[in-house]
């Protein structure tokens, strides 16, 4: 098990140059994956500390499934491996953003980008964006 120092209070956690993130109560913190190349945003997941962890020192993607309560390292079914160029936290760390080489599509439907539907201005319906007409 992986284990990172606690969060600093206030003001001290947005400037400490030191990894603290703020795992929520269930031990995760949300990770965006972005395209390192076009900057679109591709996906959210999950990870523990471990996942963490396993992304730094691999070099490649690892989240926690909720569903499946275990680690995935994307692409390891799939062959949609993410290669991790670098990895970034918010001001107080309670979000990873990974910035990625995506080989195939990055979500499971098989679609570039998990983000492919916009809500119209009803509020109600979805509609696809422009490149998964």
């Amino acid at each position: 098990m992986t284990h990172y120092s606690l969060p600093l209070s206030g003001s001290a956690q947005d400037e400490t140059r030191e990894l603290r993130p703020r795992f929520n109560a269930d031990g995760l913190i949300a990770a965006i994956a972005q395209d390192a190349t076009s900057g679109e945003v591709l996906m959210l997941a999950w990870m523990n500390a471990e996942a963490l962890a396993a992304t730094v020192s691999t070099g490649r993607a690892t989240y926690w499934s909720r569903s499946r309560g275990e680690l995935w390292v994307k692409g390891d079914t799939s062959g949609h491996i993410q290669e991790v160029v670098e990895v970034r936290v918010d001001c107080d760390q309670d979000a990873v953003l990974l910035r990625v080489n995506q080989t195939g599509g990055a979500c499971h439907t098989g679609r570039d980008s998990c983000f492919y539907r916009v809500i119209a201005p009803d509020g109600q319906t979805l509609s696809l964006d422009a490149k998964n007409t």
